[in-house]
């Protein structure tokens, strides 16, 4: 359903123009789709862009002007942001040859000596370093405004979301929290640093507590900030309630959450010696209160302690995917004995998922909003079902489900596409080209380090062999229990902003695709973690994948005439794997239906 923005956008323009909100008249202000931690899964009240715009997609920027206003995002949202927005905004498509950056833009479609304005709790201090030098080329200012005007305008804004805590047992994390602080106190000595001051909430709960949320939230943690510094104690500032109630045996003491800058503040006053060292991804506001000369703006070490999972997270995160692989057996089995009832549609797939993985242990909700699209609902790649545009399940059309679950052992995100009729040739070609870059992926030798966009084009390869191609990254970090998107590893057509390469532990997703507007989706996607590689010769360090995710590819959608030998061999490897290790689950819970349904698509192809 499209949002009506123009009173919207009326109210924010006259509050460009009133010195009682900014401390000089603008000439634009810039809406990012972040909050204050630069979570992408935002709490309702963060969703400030989504308001100002109609657009709900991940990502984007929106830049207001006097008489414009236009959004900024990438090809995994094109059709959506068109089917979202008004006519007021005008979409500029990221990663296409006519695009421009919206700081070009506004450098262009501005006169000198226009006055940018921008919330700097929501620019992070590397982006708003950027956003200032370009504006600055064209002559313009970048303004920071405290008071942020999409909140001056929002009406019936939701409150704060306050959730139960709970620290998560030795058991599922194989080391104390308390061996991580010290681990990174550590680092802030060796790098001779005052303090390191945590702002993404991933790294808080990774670093301190593993912190349960609500069962359908998508992030496991809490909004807070984390104070670190070598004397062996932690500051916390915390907005929640129910943080006191967590035993500890460190000092730490507890601020309210608007007293952040204060406190940093006051502490860069009273120590004279070191650097505040902060990730890239900290706010532009929190690192205002630090001089320059006492900045060190540098990748966060926990983000990089928590990219490389211990053996304890490995195997949880393994016994998570059998479990949810078994889930999602239940669910194609079921999906195929009642796609024929008029009762089934994408919103049925998506609480029937929830439902079959929610009867396993150690589930505690999903990872991320469930995308269930069929036919023409699959070319929108992060398409999530309204009562609006749900569509019936059919055995005339291609059905896609893009899923994933937290367990307290493991977080998962697997991507299955099927036909439930008779697919055509065309289908059967792009399934198989798709899933033929899966397997180049999955097979990929390489040296340590490797950086995700040096492999990018093998899962693209065989599609643009025939002239096709897919508008998002091939893959993305996943963490333990924690974010289902874990920067800053990945693979993308660009590099990742402070990508340290591919290293043994890591887990990450292989998930090419292809979509036809108007007509179907295809994604193929498998966890994969990163393992030392056996190698003919001593050249260094190589790596290589095995995969975590365990559910069957539909045989329907191959054709074994575009397939090798090696990816013939590869699949039906994959499928014995998939047999043994979630057959043998589903045999011990008797659940017949979804065995035979496992059984009949692992079949050999060779």
């Amino acid at each position: 359903m499209v949002k009506r923005t123009s009173q919207i956008l009326r109210n924010l323009r006259k509050l460009m123009k009133n010195l009682a909100f900014v401390p000089e008249t603008l000439h634009a202000y810039i809406v990012p789709g972040f909050d204050s931690h630069h979570n992408e899964y935002l709490s309702p009240r963060d969703k400030r862009r989504d308001y100002i715009t109609g657009f709900t997609g991940s990502s984007g920027y929106a830049v207001i002007t006097e008489n414009q206003a236009c959004l900024w995002t990438d090809g995994r949202y094109f059709l959506q942001a068109v089917q979202e927005m008004d006519e007021n905004w005008t979409l500029m498509k990221e990663g296409t040859a006519e695009s421009v950056s919206y700081t070009e833009w506004i450098g262009k479609n501005l006169p000198a000596g226009a006055r940018i304005g921008a919330d700097p709790w929501l620019v992070t201090h590397s982006s708003w370093e950027n956003l200032e030098n370009d504006v600055n080329k064209y002559g313009q200012e970048l303004v920071a405004v405290d008071k942020n005007l999409v909140d001056a305008i929002w009406e019936d804004r939701p409150g704060v979301d306050v959730y139960p805590i709970q620290p998560l047992e030795i058991y599922y994390t194989g080391r104390t929290w308390k061996s991580k602080v010290r681990e990174v106190i550590q680092k802030i000595k060796a790098e001779k640093a005052a303090c390191y001051i945590v702002t993404t909430l991933d790294d808080i709960a990774y670093g301190r507590l593993h912190l349960f949320v609500d069962s359908d939230k998508v992030t496991v943690a809490v909004r807070q900030h984390l104070h670190l510094e070598p004397g062996s104690f932690v500051e916390i500032d915390i907005r929640e309630s129910g943080a006191e109630g967590i035993a500890l045996d460190v000092k730490v003491e507890l601020h309210a959450y608007e007293e952040l800058k204060d406190f940093i503040h006051s502490m860069v006053g009273t120590t004279d010696q070191g650097q505040f060292w902060f990730s890239p991804f900290c706010s532009q506001s929190i690192v205002s209160v630090i001089p320059k000369s006492r900045r060190l703006c540098k990748t966060s070490p926990i983000t990089l302690m928590k990219n490389v999972k211990n053996p304890v997270e490995l195997q949880g995160i393994l016994e998570s995917h059998i479990r949810d692989g078994a889930a999602l057996c239940e669910f194609f089995s079921w999906l195929e004995q009642t796609v024929d009832s008029s009762e089934v549609d994408e919103l049925t797939a998506v609480e029937k998922s929830r439902e079959f993985r929610s009867s396993y242990e150690n589930f505690v909700g999903l990872s991320f909003s469930t995308i269930a699209s069929s036919g023409p609902n699959g070319a929108f790649v992060h398409y999530k079902p309204k009562e609006e545009t749900c569509r019936k399940l059919s055995r005339e059309e291609m059905f896609l489900l893009d899923s994933g679950a937290h367990y307290k052992d493991g977080t998962t995100d697997v991507t299955r596409t099927v036909h439930l009729g008779v697919p055509t040739d065309f289908q059967r070609e792009c399934y198989t080209r798709v899933l033929k870059g899966h397997i180049a992926i999955r097979n990929t030798v390489c040296p340590v380090k490797t950086k995700g966009n040096q492999l990018d084009c093998l899962a693209r390869i065989h599609l643009w062999n025939v002239g096709l191609d897919y508008n998002h990254g091939t893959g993305h970090g996943v963490g333990h229990y924690l974010n289902v998107h874990e920067d800053p590893i990945g693979i993308h057509r660009r590099p990742y902003p402070e990508d340290p390469g591919l290293d043994v532990g890591m887990v990450i997703s292989n998930e090419p695709g292809y979509y036809q507007e108007g007509g179907f989706g295809i994604r193929i996607e498998n966890l994969v973690h990163v393992v030392a590689a056996s190698t003919n010769y001593n050249c260094g360090k190589f790596v290589t994948f095995e995969d975590l995710t365990f559910v069957p590819h539909q045989r329907k959608l191959i054709d074994p005439g575009l397939l090798t030998s090696d990816e013939v061999s590869y699949i039906d490897s994959y499928h014995t794997l998939c047999r043994e290790k979630v057959g043998a689950l589903l045999r011990s819970l008797g659940k017949t239906e979804a065995l035979k349904w496992l059984i009949r698509e692992t079949e050999p192809l060779g």
